[in-house]
């Protein structure tokens, strides 16, 4: 297999990246409202009021992803790999797309830390996939 440490560290990352920020809306929704992402900073407030029901959706859609990512890491096949890669980057691109246009609200070093964190999470999906594909075995990265 080449690459597989670079793609189970990758995916590791990507899986990583949500489990928290899931756990937090799925659990603790009102103060996921309130507090995320944390250090005194409060990004959900200017972009609408409180729904309980779309923040534990979206709360339980991270953790599943996150499980998505963890699985794909461990077995490492193409084809779970690719589709994991692929179903984070239908999840990611709208993501940074929305927050890359709604950055009026915030001050400008919120708006860099949007732009760079939501934007890494898209380089990094896009680039593991690049580095997924491998002509000679369809069954092992």
């Amino acid at each position: 297999m080449r690459h597989k440490t670079v793609l189970r560290v990758g995916l590791s990352l990507l899986g990583l990246s949500l489990v928290g920020v899931g756990a937090w809306a799925l659990f603790a929704p009102m103060s996921f409202q309130n507090d995320f992402p944390g250090m005194g900073r409060h990004w959900l407030p200017p972009l609408g009021p409180y729904n309980e029901h779309l923040i534990t959706d979206v709360g339980a859609t991270f953790l599943a992803l996150s499980v998505l990512m963890f699985l794909a890491a461990l077995w490492l096949t193409t084809r779970l790999v690719q589709a994991a890669l692929i179903a984070w980057l239908v999840y990611s691109v709208p993501h940074l797309y929305f927050h890359l246009n709604n950055l009026s609200v915030y001050d400008a070093s919120d708006q860099v830390a949007n732009g760079v964190a939501l934007s890494g999470q898209v380089l990094l999906g896009a680039g593991l996939l690049v580095l997924s594909f491998n002509p000679e075995n369809k069954t092992e990265v």
